[in-house]
C-alpha cells in the first residue's frame, strides 16, 4: 500500500500509529504568529489539526483539509467549536471555492507524499498562493530511511521551489519529534510575483 492512498494512513489513524502527531503546536509557528498580521491560512493533510487553534486563537481565518477520513474525525474532536473547519477533501483536486490562501502552513504533509507527487505539490502551492503569499511550516531534510516520510535535499527544496518562491527564512527546529529530530528546518517560502 502506498502512502498516496488513503487507506495506507486511516488504517494508522484507526491503529493509534501516528508517531508524526506532535500533539501540540511547535515553538516556531507559535514565533511566526506572534509577528504576523492574522489573515487567511490553509493547513493542507492536517492530521490531527493542533495548528488550527493556534492560528485562529491570533485572529486567523483558517480552514485545514485531509483526505483521511480518520484523520477528518480525529481533528475534528480535536478542534471542537472549530470543527467545521476541517474538510474531508483531497487537496490536490478540492477547488476551495476558487479563493486563495495567505498563508498555507507545512507540517509532515510534503514528507508524506512521495518525490514523484512533489512538483505537483509545489504547483499546487504556488495555485493557492497569491503574489507574495508564504508557504510557511516545518521541512523534512536528510537521508532516507524507511519511507514515509520521505526526506528532501537541500537542492532538491531549490529545485522544487525556486522557480515560484523565493526562501527568506531557514532556521534549526529545536523540538521535533523523534521521528524527525536534528532533520527539520523551520522555512518560509515567499510567491514570487508574476512578471507580465
Amino acid at each position: 500500500m502506498k502512502s498516496t492512498e488513503i487507506e495506507f494512513w486511516d488504517s494508522r489513524y484507526r491503529a493509534g500509529k501516528t508517531p508524526w502527531d506532535f500533539g501540540g503546536v511547535p515553538s516556531a509557528l507559535v514565533k511566526y504568529l506572534q509577528t504576523a498580521s492574522p489573515q487567511r491560512a490553509l493547513i493542507p493533510g492536517c492530521g490531527s489539526g493542533y495548528e488550527m487553534r493556534a492560528f485562529h486563537e491570533r485572529g486567523w481565518d483558517v480552514v485545514a483539509v485531509d483526505f483521511s477520513p480518520s484523520a477528518v474525525e480525529r481533528a475534528r474532536q480535536v478542534m471542537g467549536a472549530l470543527a467545521d473547519k476541517v474538510v474531508l477533501a483531497d487537496f490536490f483536486t478540492h477547488d476551495f471555492n476558487g479563493q486563495k490562501f495567505d498563508v498555507i502552513y507545512e507540517r509532515t504533509f510534503l514528507c508524506s507524499l512521495s518525490p514523484e507527487v512533489w512538483p505537483q505539490y509545489a504547483r499546487r502551492m504556488a495555485e493557492l498562493l497569491p503574489d507574495g503569499g508564504e508557504l510557511i511550516g516545518l521541512f523534512f531534510y536528510g537521508h532516507e530511511d524507511e519511507p514515509p516520510p520521505y526526506p528532501m535535499a537541500g537542492k532538491q527544496a531549490q529545485n522544487l521551489f525556486g522557480e515560484q518562491f523565493a526562501r527568506v527564512a531557514d532556521e534549526p527546529v529545536s523540538d521535533s519529534l523523534p521521528l524527525f529530530a536534528g532533520r527539520e528546518r523551520w522555512q518560509v517560502w515567499q510567491k514570487k510575483q508574476n512578471k507580465p
